[in-house]
């Protein structure tokens, strides 16, 4: 026992790096391209579901596909009854994990033959590229499981004389529930159901546990895995509250389903074995039986996927400032799904602010009324700003890297065209000088072209038009302003009504300026691919916003 419970403990921690080292690894690797399968593939709860299964098997992480999920739904890339479907397929995907313990794990042995792996990935880690590295990392991830399932069988063996079936709670309703009380309790230890479910089936691959009482301690796993879900509800978005909740709730209906299939799985396999299964076969039906309670848990409550959606955004309502609602600090685990969230709330903040500043041209200065809409504006993107500053883009994204620092410009001319529609003065003269009507109403229009744009992306961008529309404005600006200061130098202007219109004409011509790098910068936020190959290196000389 002295040299048993270290050998225990040394096991599940070697099992548990194994499964972060390779998850961290296959996340890595699969990087952006998480987004386009979840998206490309997610087009009903159903769709979602099979998409969310098949992307938590290759990464191995539920909470990196419920995270992503929560993103786009946040991002409008998504809907909720989609990111549902994504959720309930990704709890049955968590299953591989199972079965590469049970078929590899105990049927191939592979023992000291993974040994060369974790020398290799580790050299790969060391000594290759990015993706190399990444690769480097699951791999040796891999080989840390195995090594670690093997001291869990031998420190297992070595307690069989110790605990027998006979020292759990007995097979029967009461003793059942106790087991799934004792998984539940497992999981909340280890922080792990993958843990928990590997030591279920090294337990009952030794005798130590019956296959019935490993059955209930696996459901009480999958209840357990829920806890980490809901105490992330806790200060968090309405998105990643709601999705917790529709977790927590989900897993707990499974669970019922499960503690009541039980039995007839048991009775179906006594059946099919003759009483006693062969030895070897008890880890492949507890495994079987994990899949299968999952995978029915998803077939019955796809049909009522909406309605499930609807009555969670009936008790949990949508919170916070409308603008900035997506920017859920939960995303920050996974930065391109951050920079996702973060595209479309800067889309939402362009939006309002340029139909503020065309208001602004077509009416007029709002007073009070304006006042109160440009600090919101202006609150929204400091708070944007400030999430910005937290997303941490891998080495090597160069395209995410460049869409964030577009945000960054994006943010600042938003923020300088703010300040425009607070200078009421030129704005006012700007409106009502007959002199600037022609410009005025050339930029109104580029800027409802710009609106139409952003609503639907197939509309022409107006880039060009207003980049070359500024460049109008500013060669003109010049010489106006010479004549005009070489008359008021000469006594021939007596009145300073031109130099007000000269103000304005200078306030007119920046507001086309900071539009069109709004517009400039918003079309490589929204379509990464429009961005050139010679920009890559501009952007990326720059580490804030453009002065």
């Amino acid at each position: 026992m002295a040299t048993t419970l270290p050998q225990l403990a040394g096991g599940l921690g070697l099992f548990l790096l194994g499964m972060i080292t390779m998850t961290s690894g296959l996340k890595t690797l699969a990087g952006p391209a998480l987004r386009r399968i979840l998206t490309r593939f997610t087009r009903s709860p159903a769709t979602g579901a099979a998409t969310g299964a098949v992307t938590t098997a290759l990464i191995q992480s539920s909470s990196a596909t419920t995270v992503a999920a929560i993103g786009f739904v946040s991002a409008g890339l998504l809907s909720f009854p989609q990111a549902l479907g994504v959720i309930f397929g990704a709890n049955l995907g968590t299953t591989i994990t199972g079965w590469l313990v049970a078929l590899v794990g105990f049927k191939l042995k592979l023992g000291l033959l993974v040994l060369p792996l974790i020398l290799l990935g580790a050299l790969g880690k060391l000594l290759g590229s990015r993706r190399v590295a990444s690769a480097g990392m699951a791999l040796a991830g891999f080989g840390l499981i195995f090594v670690g399932i093997g001291m869990l069988q031998g420190a297992m063996s070595g307690m069989a004389d110790l605990i027998s079936p006979s020292s759990f709670p007995p097979d029967t309703w009461g003793g059942r529930f106790l087991l799934v009380l004792l998984g539940i309790g497992i999981t909340l230890l280890t922080q792990s159901s993958s843990a928990g479910i590997a030591i279920a089936l090294v337990a009952v691959n030794a005798g130590t546990i019956s296959f019935n009482q490993a059955a209930a301690l696996v459901i009480g796993m999958d209840v357990g895995t829920t806890a980490t879900a809901a105490l992330a509800t806790i200060g968090a978005s309405t998105q990643a509250r709601r999705t917790g909740f529709a977790h927590v709730i989900y897993n707990c209906m499974t669970a019922v389903g499960a503690f009541f299939l039980l039995p007839l799985y048991a009775w179906a396999l006594a059946s099919i074995s003759d009483g006693d299964l062969p030895a070897g076969e008890a880890e492949l039906a507890l495994v079987g039986f994990h899949t299968l309670f999952n995978g029915l848990g998803v077939i019955a409550i796809l049909p009522f996927t909406g309605r499930f959606a609807t009555w969670l955004e009936h008790i949990i309502p949508d919170r916070g400032e409308p603008l900035t609602r997506g920017l859920d600090p939960v995303l920050l685990q996974q930065p391109e799904v951050a920079v996702e969230a973060s595209a479309e709330a800067i889309r939402r903040e362009a939006r309002k602010t340029l139909q503020e500043f065309a208001a602004v041209l077509e009416q007029g200065p709002d007073g009070e009324r304006a006042d109160a809409r440009v600090a919101e504006l202006a609150a929204a993107l400091h708070a944007t700003r400030a999430y910005l500053a937290q997303i941490r883009v891998g080495e090597g994204q160069e395209r995410g890297r460049v869409r964030q620092l577009a945000m960054y410009h994006a943010v600042d001319h938003l923020r300088r065209l703010l300040d425009r529609c607070r200078d009421e003065d030129p704005a006012r003269v700007a409106h009502e000088t007959e002199r600037l009507s022609a410009q005025r109403a050339q930029l109104t229009a580029l800027l409802q072209a710009a609106l139409r744009w952003m609503r639907a992306t197939e509309a022409p961008c107006p880039e060009a038009a207003l980049g070359a529309f500024w460049r109008g404005l500013y060669d003109a600006r010049e010489p106006f302003r010479r004549r005009v200061l070489a008359s008021f130098a000469s006594g021939d202007i007596k009145s300073p009504q031109s130099l007000v219109e000269l103000d304005a004409a200078r306030w007119l011509e920046r507001s086309a300026y900071h539009t069109w790098r709004v517009v400039h910068h918003l079309k490589r936020i929204l379509d990464p691919q429009s961005i050139e190959p010679d920009e890559l290196p501009e952007y990326l000389e720059h580490v804030g916003p453009e002065a």
